[in-house]
């Protein structure tokens, strides 16, 4: 069976799909996944097929400097850019899906590739690393909120979110007129899914967000899709030597944003009076702090006193399962939510939201998860519950039935 994987995003959207995508090859599947050029090595180290999404997102996910907020202009400029790379992304799904798919796996930000699904007669499913679905449980992760509005305004306020305007609403509409299909809004579409009980499976574990009791049958929690392994991967001599010089360090990086400079991070270690590997900053070499580029954070982490991030979908799983302390510095929209799980699981303090950030803070944030072992104790509690976990297996029965 071929499965296309469509994935625009950052590399946290992708590398979960293609370590999914690996396991589901060693099961017999075919799988290929569309995404920006930016990932590719991250796609075909994993075994899959690599189709191009034309199109950059990293410079989407750079914040207003640390402790402020993005204006009115700032907001608009992120708006116009993000609406430009989902049409390139549309333009380049669809080129995708048309050499070739018996499935079709969806992430939460392609909602046209249920128009192209439609015109080409191809099943499609959706494949969301975060909750988007309205509930009563949460409110809506888009608005980078995390702060519950009551069951009866959490519900309300998702299923307005959903059904107003979205950046992919044009490229979905352009898809549906390019390809003959009868005019349909996005939110009309999806309302008609829901309708239908159409399936939604979601990579993250149900023992770290419970599936919602106000859920439809056909939102499933499958477990996490844990990235590839690189088997050639290995650390540098410099990181190597850094690690066993000493008490272990913290971790402190946010992905694929520039939420910190060097400066912040070295002022923030110094007051806290720790070891650290910086990431996301260059040429950091001091008896107490070590910048790094790409590492896997399943290699890194578990040497960590502690983890520093920004909470997204992939980072927080992977702290998680590492059975480290976490300390999260939540920017924009899913993070909130992660960050907030991760305090109600006990796995790390009070998050410090980006906008009231400032190296005091962080800095005391980072003495209290080091200081206090219950922390600890409950990270590897949890990592040991998400060891014991598959979330391919019911991927892979959600393919074959949508297959048959």
């Amino acid at each position: 069976m071929r499965v296309l994987m469509i994935t625009p995003g950052t590399r946290g959207d992708v590398a979960p799909m293609a370590g999914l995508g690996s396991r589901l090859q060693a099961l017999g599947f075919d799988v290929a996944i569309a995404a920006n050029a930016a990932h590719a090595p991250l796609i075909t180290t994993a075994g899959c097929e690599y189709r191009e999404l034309p199109g950059d997102m990293s410079h989407l996910v750079n914040p207003a400097p640390p402790g402020q907020k993005a204006t009115s202009s700032d907001l608009r400029r992120y708006m116009s850019e993000l609406g430009d790379y989902m049409e390139l992304a549309a333009t380049g799904s669809l080129a995708a899906a048309e050499r070739g798919a018996d499935v079709i796996l969806a992430n939460s930000i392609a909602p046209y590739a249920y128009d192209m699904a439609e015109a080409l007669d191809i099943p499609v499913i959706g494949a969301h690393l975060q909750p988007t679905e309205p509930s009563s449980a949460y409110p809506p992760v888009l608005l980078g909120i995390a702060r519950s509005l009551g069951p009866i305004g959490n519900k309300l306020l998702g299923s307005l979110i959903v059904a107003g305007k979205a950046p992919y609403d044009a490229p979905s509409a352009r898809i549906r007129l390019a390809l003959g299909l009868d005019k349909k809004s996005r939110p009309a579409a999806e309302r008609q899914r829901r309708k239908a009980n159409h399936p939604v499976l979601h990579g993250f574990s149900s023992s770290v967000f419970p599936r919602p009791s106000d859920w439809r049958s056909g939102l499933v929690t499958t477990g996490y899709w844990w990235p590839k392994v690189d088997p050639d991967w290995r650390p540098s001599p410099e990181l190597r030597e850094f690690l066993a010089d000493g008490p272990p360090p913290v971790f402190i990086g946010f992905g694929s944003s520039e939420a910190m400079d060097a400066d912040f991070m070295l002022e923030t270690i110094r007051r806290t009076g720790i070891r650290a590997v910086l990431q996301g900053v260059e040429e950091v070499s001091e008896p107490d702090a070590l910048s790094i580029g790409a590492v896997p954070h399943e290699w890194l982490f578990p040497q960590m006193a502690a983890v520093v991030h920004h909470a997204g979908a992939g980072t927080t799983a992977a702290g998680l399962r590492a059975g480290v302390p976490t300390v999260s510095v939540p920017i924009f929209t899913d993070q909130p939510f992660w960050a907030g799980r991760i305090t109600a699981l006990g796995a790390g303090p009070e998050p410090v939201p980006y906008k009231e950030l400032s190296t005091e803070r962080l800095s005391d944030t980072i003495k209290r998860a080091t200081a206090n072992p219950e922390y600890a104790t409950k990270s590897r509690m949890l990592a040991a519950v998400l060891a014991a976990e598959d979330g391919t297996a019911p991927v892979a029965a959600a393919l074959r039935v949508a297959g048959q």
